[in-house]
């Protein structure tokens, strides 16, 4: 669940959608490497909190992040052994910077074959693979 700076909305819950921090809090957090990346986007910070993800990576679960480019690159830096796809638009195809980057790279043209072979590549920890489809 991704940590953030920004204002929490009307539908969403702390704790559940994400986590709401004060700057002070999140510049606290990422000096004490409690962020396994993070970034400025405007005037709001966003990050992914290190303790629940290897949490559940030690518990053997698997873990889907969306994370832009260099999000990625610091999780290559902090977990060497992650397993990084790069989902890309149809009709572009990355350079060869952005492709050393990750392991596997996925055309984002069909929800349903994305998905089914995400799940091909990492694997699911739960008894139906339909049920880890990715949701709203």
């Amino acid at each position: 669940m991704p940590a953030t700076t920004r204002p929490r909305r009307e539908r969403e819950t702390d704790g559940e959608d994400r986590v709401f921090l004060a700057p002070a809090e999140f510049d606290r957090r990422a000096a004490a490497g409690e962020l396994l990346e993070w970034s400025r986007i405007g005037p709001h910070c966003r990050g992914t909190p290190y303790a629940p993800l290897r949490a559940r990576l030690d518990a053997g679960q698997p873990v889907l992040l969306s994370l832009d480019l260099t999000g990625a690159q610091l999780v290559r830096a902090r977990l060497p052994d992650a397993r990084l796809v790069l989902l890309i638009p149809p009709g572009h195809r990355p350079d060869a910077a952005v492709a050393a980057t990750f392991e596997h790279a996925l055309t984002h043209d069909l929800t349903d074959r994305v998905v089914a072979e995400l799940v091909g590549l990492l694997g699911s920890s739960y008894p139906d693979p339909a049920w880890s489809r990715v949701r709203g």
